[in-house]
């Protein structure tokens, strides 16, 4: 049997890290270490690789309830960020799509991230002089780990209830809320155990491992509030909290499993996750403008910020179509430590209808001593059916 000395508190990169740390004690830890200890390696490129692969397996193996929904663009996946938002434009629905590669250049598989999302809005007759709308969504969630098949896959409803505050339909109090079911689901035809060496030339042999359930479900619930204010085009204010996981759900796959003494053998609750986000559109000229961001996750003891901003150039004096480049920074922080764990180069365009975005992170945590070039890029495209004017009602990216 080989054992591993790799240590076990590195930083977790940035996609997992709003998540609960407590470790599973779970009797599969030393699950792909014989894979990648125990095979021939050709180069020493090759070697590093595979330590790399298996560092980051490890990584879900002591912890697999460490991932959360988390998008760089993340005004682009608005009913993933605040239930509120739901419903937050100008226009009678709207259908977005994002996809995130991670680590593509240092895994075979790399970790993929996708949402889609649609939401329609509609006007709402009653004896207020101010224009109300209320608005419903779908969303569909979808993440998936390498190396181990982990899986997590989510459906959600939302539902939000806009408040006009003024005659124009310049100012709205929003509130929101969402129902998920979600699923999580294990490989473990992927996995290699020690029992299974056969001493020679390769795992043949059955494993006497006491593996959990593969295959579970749970339910969530998020709620938002979010104020939008835009006394003219190319100009607006908007601030937003959200609570996502109010139930705190169990997400162990040992839910269901206990020991002798009818004790469970290990209790995963995901924390629940509190944000805050702060966004505007200031004109700079008649065909420029800047839209500052900052958004504040925090759940259990880890903090993240991402904090920045996009400009965006007008193509022309006649249509809406616009340029966007914008740069971000991520610092995190847990209980003992704090730092910058991303660079962030965005670009965009708007065309009629259609909005098209492309981002890309550099991460600048310990994953980087590998030099193998960390980084994720991301996709988002979005529609709005009818559309009206420029004065929307949630920023963009």
């Amino acid at each position: 049997m080989y054992t591993s000395k790799l240590a076990y508190n590195k930083s977790i990169p940035s996609r997992y890290f709003l998540t609960n740390t407590k470790a599973l004690k779970i009797p599969f830890r030393k699950v792909l270490i014989n894979t990648y200890l125990c095979g021939s390696f050709k180069s020493s490129s090759s070697i590093m690789r595979n330590i790399f692969i298996l560092v980051i397996s490890l990584f879900f193996i002591i912890d697999l309830s460490a991932q959360d929904k988390h998008f760089t663009q993340f005004y682009a996946s608005p009913l993933t960020l605040n239930p509120a938002l739901t419903g937050a434009y100008n226009g009678r629905y709207r259908v977005s799509t994002i996809y995130r590669d991670q680590w593509r250049r240092v895994l075979d598989s790399p970790f993929r991230t996708f949402a889609t999302e649609l939401d329609v809005r509609f006007d709402v007759n009653t004896n207020s002089q101010y224009k109300d709308a209320a608005a419903i969504g779908l969303v569909f969630f979808r993440d998936k780990v390498s190396g181990i098949d982990l899986g997590t896959q989510q459906i959600a409803f939302s539902g939000a209830y806009h408040k006009g505050l003024d005659y124009d339909k310049k100012q709205f109090l929003t509130v929101g809320f969402q129902g998920a079911i979600a699923q999580r689901n294990v490989n473990f035809q992927q996995l290699t155990f020690g029992d299974e060496f056969n001493g020679f030339d390769g795992y043949t042999f059955d494993t006497e491992e006491d593996l959990p359930i593969n295959n579970f479900s749970y339910g969530d619930i998020s709620v938002g509030i979010n104020y939008a204010y835009t006394p003219k085009p190319r100009k607006s204010f908007y601030a937003g909290f959200a609570m996502h996981h109010i139930l705190q759900p169990e997400i162990s796959f040992y839910r269901d499993e206990t020991d002798d003494f009818g004790e469970p053998i290990a209790s995963e609750k995901l924390y629940a996750r509190l944000s805050a986000q702060l966004s505007a559109e200031l004109p700079l000229s008649e065909i420029l403008s800047v839209s500052p961001r900052l958004l504040i996750a925090k759940q259990g003891s880890h903090l993240q910020l991402n904090t920045g901003a996009n400009l965006r150039f007008m193509l022309n004096d006649f249509s809406h179509n616009s340029l966007y480049i914008g740069g971000w920074v991520r610092p995190v922080a847990n209980e003992d430590d704090f730092g910058l764990d991303a660079l962030v180069l965005m670009m965009g365009l708007q065309q009629g209808s259609f909005l098209f975005g492309l981002s890309y992170d550099v991460n600048l945590k310990d994953l980087t001593t590998y030099q193998q070039g960390q980084a994720a890029f991301e996709l988002s495209i979005s529609y709005f059916g009818d559309f009206e004017n420029d004065s929307i009602l949630c920023p963009r990216f």
